[in-house]
Order: C-alpha cells, then structure tokens, then sequence
C-alpha cells in the first residue's frame, strides 16, 4: 500500500480525493442510525423505568448524565488518539460494548443497576463517533457538509426510529424484550468490520501529508481567534443539547402531565419530533457548503428561538406543529458547527469530532439531569418554559470569523 501510494502523481492523488464515495457515506449512515436508535431505546423506555423502580425525575436525569457523561468524557481523546493512530477495527468494538450494554439493562434489576448498563451505551458510542466521522470526512470528496449531514442524518434518523419501536415492543410487553434490539447490534457488528476493511484499505493514502496539502486549507486566523471560535461553537453546542435535553428526556413526561395523553401517544409525538430533527440534519451540511456555515448556524440556533418560546403557551395539536417546526431548525445546526471547526483545526478530525460529540453529550447529559431537578422542585412545565429561553445563546454566532471568505 505504501509503496502504491507514493507512486500516484499529485493529479491521480487529488482525483481520488475529490471523488465522494456515497456507498461508504450511506453505509457508515446506516451504522449510524443503528448505533443511535440502540441508544435511545433507554430514555423511550424512561416511563416504564420510572413505574417499575418508583424513580424520581432526578433519577432519571442521572440515568442519562450517567450514560451522557461515559459518551462524552472519552471522546476527545479518543479521537486525538485516532488522528494519530487510527484504528479500523474500534468501529465495531464500540458497536460491541453497545451490545453488551443492551443485554445487561434488559436484565437490570435495580437503579445502580441500570447505571452500569446505560455505562456500557455510553462507552459503545465514545468509541463509534470519532472513528464514524474520520470515515465519513474520508469519503467526502471535499463536500465535507454533505457528508457530515449524511452521516448525521443516519443518527437522528435512529434516535427517531428507536423511541417508536421501543413503544411497539418494550412499552407493551416489558423491560426484558429490551434483548431484541441486539439483533440490530450484530448487524452493526458486522456491517463495521467490513467498513473497517475499506477504512484500512484506504488509509495510507487518507492520512499521507500529500492528501492534507491538497484537501485542506488553514484560515488565515491567529491561534487566539481560533480559541475563542472554538469556544464560542461550544456554547452553541451547549444552548441546543441542553434545548433538546428538555425534549429527549422530558417531552413525554411533559405531553403526560399538560394533555393528559397516553404513554404510547406520547412517544408518537416525540418520534415526530426526531424525524424532523433526522431532517433538518440533512437540510443543513449542504446548505452550509453552499451559502456558508456561519449563516447556517445562526439561522439555526438564535431562528429557532420564536418557536421555542411559544411552545409551553399552546394546545395539543399546535404543541405537536411548533416541536415538528423546532426539530428541523435547530438540528440543522450541528453538522455545519462540526464542519466549520474542524476547517479552523484542519488535520484533526478525530479530535474535533470526539470532542463535539462529547460536548454534545455531556451538555445533553448535564442538561437532563439539571432539568429533571428543576422538574422535582418547581414542574415539568416550568422546565420547557425556562428552556424556551435558550436558544436566544445564537446571537454570539456574530462574532464568529467568515473563514469561507478567507479561504477564496
């Protein structure tokens, strides 16, 4: 491989770089959607949880800081640590720790019990996205926000799927039948040891210096601009997981109390909420790629912002509307956030990966348990009309630097 590599001229090089190759994109995506709507068969099945083990909403909340926190804690280093070493084959051990997890919470007895298992997710996850992302980042053909809503898509697209299976399967039937989505998991296994192949296949020339010089291009900014571009991209992320935290952990809990609704009917809202969040995702990478990623972000984040706050002061019906409408606007956010960071640190996708989705994790983790609290201690309405608040983080978007201008 090595030796086939130094041997392609530049042309042939870049060629091969700028060829996007939509069997991986789809195929990584489809992992994607599997290892997600794994993950959010737990916080689906939250009400039977709660029933069944007399839990507070505090508990709850720490069940997902649990889970949130064991995702988001490893994975920048786990992505720094594939920028330098990468790994093929780790896909499909996270994969396995996912799967190991899902067998243990179908089988927990107890809260500390649950904890461990949701540990085991959360590791299956820190694992898979840095490496997810490198893969997709190396299939993109430079359409990198096209690429990254792929990808994405596939996730949202399982975090709404596995809520409505969890209601057709875990809801009526118990916490045991939990096991059956390990079926999906050994698919997953199997489908990231081939993608793992062509990872390795690829990768001489993938992360040669040749391909960077051609692939990438550092903004012409100081290192202090790009710390604090970093850091104001991380408050964003904060404001839109610890917005979506509230509907991920507590919409059905707060659809129960305010509509009176049914346990399944609610999950139905919340499933209309993730399909719109799996859209919106696909929505904004190749909007990004072509009109800018800065003006993306901030239509996402701060435009979302009307509809959040009048979704605590509304009926049924349009309270389902208003969640469709922020589910699109607001996810179309985090693959042009991912994208635009990783051209201010250009070379270090793992890293940046890990540490978005980490944050996003962690925000999201910290927010459900934050939030579960204030739900104890005031009401679950209280909860969403707070957080409709949010979003209003999305005018600092100004301050970040135009790199797509620079780069021209």
């Amino acid at each position: 491989m090595e030796t086939n590599t130094a041997t392609l001229d530049s042309s042939t090089t870049k060629a091969i770089i700028q060829k996007t190759i939509y069997p991986i994109l789809f195929t990584i995506s489809f992992t994607h959607l599997l290892n997600d709507m794994l993950q959010a068969v737990i916080p689906a099945v939250y009400p039977l949880f709660k029933a069944k083990f007399n839990l507070s909403f505090s508990q709850i909340g720490l069940i997902t800081l649990t889970y949130q926190l064991t995702a988001s804690l490893l994975q920048p280093f786990i992505g720094h640590f594939s920028d330098k070493k990468p790994r093929p084959y780790s896909l499909a051990v996270g994969m396995g720790f996912t799967l190991m997890g899902l067998v243990l919470v179908s089988l927990a007895t107890s809260f500390m019990a649950i904890l461990v298992s949701v540990c085991f997710i959360g590791l299956g996850s820190s694992v898979f996205h840095p490496e997810a992302s490198r893969v997709a980042h190396m299939a993109s053909g430079g359409k990198k926000g096209l690429a990254q809503s792929i990808f994405q898509l596939g996730g949202n697209a399982g975090s709404a799927i596995g809520p409505l299976l969890a209601a057709l399967i875990v809801i009526p039937y118990g916490q045991f039948y939990i096991i059956w989505f390990g079926i999906a998991a050994v698919l997953g296994i199997l489908i990231l040891i081939q993608i793992g192949k062509w990872y390795s296949d690829h990768l001489d020339l993938k992360v040669s210096g040749k391909v960077r010089t051609l692939d990438e291009n550092r903004p012409a900014l100081s290192k202090r601009r790009v710390v604090i571009s970093i850091a104001i991209l991380l408050v964003l992320i904060f404001s839109k997981y610890f917005y979506m935290a509230s509907m991920t952990s507590y919409f059905t809990f707060y659809l129960i109390d305010k509509f009176h609704v049914s346990v399944q009917q609610s999950q139905l809202y919340l499933f209309a909420f993730l399909a719109a969040v799996a859209a919106g995702t696909m929505i904004g990478g190749p909007l990004g790629d072509r009109f800018g990623r800065k003006y993306i972000i901030w239509i996402s984040i701060l435009g979302v912002a009307p509809f959040t706050l009048l979704l605590p002061y509304t009926g049924l019906f349009l309270t389902g509307v208003l969640a469709v409408v922020i589910g699109v606007i607001i996810s179309s956010a985090f693959s042009a956030i991912l994208v635009y960071a990783t051209e201010l640190i250009p070379g270090k996708v793992g890293m940046i990966a890990g540490l978005f989705f980490g944050f996003a994790f962690g925000m999201g983790g910290v927010g459900s348990a934050v939030l579960g609290k204030l739900a104890d201690q005031t009401s679950i309405e209280y909860v969403f009309k707070v957080c409709a608040f949010l979003p209003l983080l999305g005018i600092i978007t100004g301050f970040l630097p135009n790199i797509e201008q620079k780069k021209k």
